[in-house]
């Protein structure tokens, strides 16, 4: 039984399979169910009936999302499927192991996707920075157009498909779906105001579906293996796998493809080894950096998005930055700052204003500067800042490990005020 599904291909030192090795590996095996009569209709249902949710971020269900793309006779016939490959968050690899590692996986689940919806152009918007991926990507579209699993007529369905890699000139803010189809479109990289979402009005006005690599990862092997199998890969009762990430001061950091549902404890300690010697674990962000931060007391909660977010945070993108006694949480909490103030697209005021204040403060801090005022005015930017106040989830994903740091940590900025110093620096 396939119990990885995402990463029984993966070797980098080998580096990735070409299209005859993958196929000896039941490589685009779901194409040919489609080919034996799936209709599209059918195909939407059973990503429906799999339970798979967005990888993202957002954990927002597929089959869902697919489903509000409007089809029939007087839908426009014209419909677009774009990826999200430009993986920004800070402490998130995963997307970068699956491109690097087994491109042809995520062809394999473009194809899946523009036929569910029936989109005949599918955009991969990848992160400049990727150039190893852009090079394996490149080499994997070009083997599927050869073997006629892209382009017209595919595998004699009537189905037409081509794919287009774009490279990104970058921006964080790139990562938001609609900020991303300006960005396509050539336009200056701002989000868009929704309704209408993109599902009916998208990539220049027509419907569109965009969706994170890891997602569409998980598409073949739902049409190859059935949704039963894959509802009986979780520990959980969110559905199949996912990659899990850990970064900072551990043993082993990494990515590994668990159960969703996995213990946060057996993540930290059996695969990332638990922390460094003469460290401890003093809090972390267990989905990127614009999470709320947990604490060690929560390693026995679940992997699982329902889970985490009762918790207090959100499981996001899997992929755990570690906090340790020896690094200064101001600090790191300051340093997440200056990347979202760097990054917002300074297209509303309270990011565009907000996020640099915020940072201001911050280089107060570190300087011996910061005043009972200046947490105050922290404080409130959390308020200021957050769901509801501005355009997009930029400034609401830098409040998190804000508001989070500030609840947790309020002995540590106290500190910094009182020794007019970082306490973690001799």
């Amino acid at each position: 039984m396939i119990t990885k599904p995402l990463t029984k291909n993966i070797d980098m030192a080998r580096g990735p399979l070409n299209i005859s090795d993958y196929q000896a590996v039941d490589g685009y095996q779901s194409v040919q169910v489609i080919a034996k009569g799936l209709s599209p209709q059918d195909t939407l249902e059973l990503v429906k009936a799999s339970g798979l949710k967005g990888r993202g971020g957002a954990g927002f269900p597929t089959g869902l999302k697919w489903s509000f793309v409007p089809q029939g006779d007087n839908s426009p016939k014209q419909k677009y499927f774009v990826v999200n490959a430009d993986e920004m968050e800070p402490g998130t690899f995963k997307d970068r192991l699956l491109m690097e590692g087994d491109p042809h996986l995520l062809i394999e689940g473009v194809i899946i996707g523009s036929y569910a919806i029936q989109a005949s152009k599918a955009y991969i918007f990848l992160r400049g920075e990727y150039t190893v991926s852009e090079r394996a990507l490149e080499k994997a579209i070009d083997e599927a157009y050869e073997k006629g699993y892209l382009g017209s007529n595919i595998l004699g369905t009537g189905f037409n498909l081509d794919v287009i890699l774009h490279t990104s000139a970058g921006r964080y803010i790139c990562g938001e779906e609609t900020a991303l189809l300006n960005a396509l479109e050539g336009k200056r990289a701002i989000p868009r105001a929704k309704p209408p979402f993109p599902q009916v009005s998208g990539l220049w006005g027509k419907p569109t579906i965009v969706n994170n690599v890891e997602t569409i990862c998980n598409l073949p092997g739902i049409l190859t293996y059935g949704v039963d199998w894959y509802h009986g890969l979780t520990k959980g009762k969110d559905h199949g796998t996912k990659l899990f990430g850990v970064s900072g001061k551990v043993n082993t950091p990494g990515c590994w493809e668990l159960p969703l549902g996995t213990p946060i404890r057996e993540l930290f300690e059996n695969h990332a080894g638990g922390m460094r010697d003469g460290l401890e674990l003093k809090g972390f962000l267990p989905g990127g950096g614009s999470t709320d931060f947990m604490l060690p007391e929560h390693l026995d909660l679940n992997l699982d998005y329902d889970e985490i977010t009762k918790a207090g945070s959100r499981l996001a993108t899997g992929t755990m930055i570690i906090l340790d006694s020896g690094t200064c949480p101001v600090g790191m909490v300051g340093n997440l700052m200056k990347f979202f103030s760097q990054e917002s697209c300074g297209f509303c005021t309270p990011c565009r204003d907000g996020l640099p204040w915020v940072d201001e403060i911050f280089n107060e801090f570190e300087n011996g500067c910061g005043s009972e005022k200046d947490l105050e005015i922290l404080h409130e930017h959390v308020d200021y800042l957050g769901p509801g106040r501005t355009f997009c989830a930029l400034a609401p994903g830098a409040t998190a490990p804000l508001g989070s740091g500030l609840k947790y940590f309020a002995e540590d900025f106290h500190r910094h005020i009182k020794d007019k110093r970082c306490p973690y620096k001799h």
